[in-house]
């Protein structure tokens, strides 16, 4: 009997040794690739132009007195502009972008002024603003910022010389002025790896933007003696613009893609 089991046990073992030998190396699984993160933390300028709508609730009234000659009718216009910047933006968790910026605005952006009561118009540009706000945004892509923004801006308006309806000078004008207010806005941020090409640090923005200011009285003045005609004009001011801009990023190291 024990010569049986010393038999039977015997042949398992070597029955296994062969079944182990005819097993092949066990075949090697590449890890998974990490997904492309990148680092959007960092300074950054940029430069650009874009086109703007104005607009302007304004009345009529008496220098002395302020008195309401005409009710509040909404005036406008439109024009161009161009734009440069800085800023610096932190990333966080992951896919949260947060920023500082400020950026200035110059060009010409031109709104009609009236004063229906002697029948005379003229034309106010807004020569130049500037602006300083923050900015929150999500990382729809590694490399594709969708964005909202928000702060404190100030403009210059030009001097406003008024013509007749025949269409001359009609002697008087509206000194130039600034105003501050407040704009909110939003846009989207993209490198320019495209099609192939490597721009390592490049991206091109494209946002829009809605700024308020505050109303101005501005008084009335004749050309040759610059004293006061007796009637003021109140408006505030409404822009909206949307702007495109090249943007370079100082310290850009992405995205990048674990290697194994």
């Amino acid at each position: 009997m024990k010569k049986i089991l010393f038999a039977l046990t015997a042949v398992a073992a070597m029955t296994g040794s062969a079944s182990a030998a005819d097993l092949g190396a066990r075949p090697y699984v590449k890890a998974p690739m990490a997904a492309p993160v990148a680092n959007w933390t960092g300074f950054y300028i940029f430069g650009g132009g874009g086109g703007g709508l104005s607009a302007a609730d304004q009345r009529v009234q008496t220098t002395v007195g302020a008195v309401p000659l005409t009710i509040d009718q909404r005036q406008g216009g439109s024009g161009w502009f161009g734009t440069v910047g800085l800023g610096y933006d932190w990333q966080f968790s992951g896919t949260w972008v947060a920023g500082v910026f400020g950026d200035g605005q110059f060009g010409s952006i031109r709104a009609t002024i009236q004063d229906p009561i002697v029948g005379i118009t003229g034309t106010q540009k807004l020569e130049d603003s500037w602006a300083a706000g923050v900015r929150l945004g999500y990382l729809v892509a590694p490399n594709v910022l969708s964005y909202v923004n928000g702060g404190y801006s100030g403009a210059h308006f030009g001097q406003t010389n008024f013509l007749t309806l025949a269409g001359v000078p009609a002697g008087i004008h509206l000194n130039s002025y600034n105003r501050n207010g407040w704009f909110i806005g939003g846009g989207v941020e993209n490198n320019l790896n495209i099609f192939g090409i490597q721009s390592p640090g490049w991206f091109m923005k494209t946002e829009y933007r809605s700024a308020f200011y505050n109303a101005k009285t501005s008084n009335e003045l004749f050309d040759v003696t610059n004293t006061l005609v007796g009637r003021d004009i109140r408006a505030n001011s409404w822009n909206q613009t949307i702007s495109t801009s090249l943007v370079y990023r100082f310290n850009w190291t992405g995205p990048v893609v674990a290697k194994y």
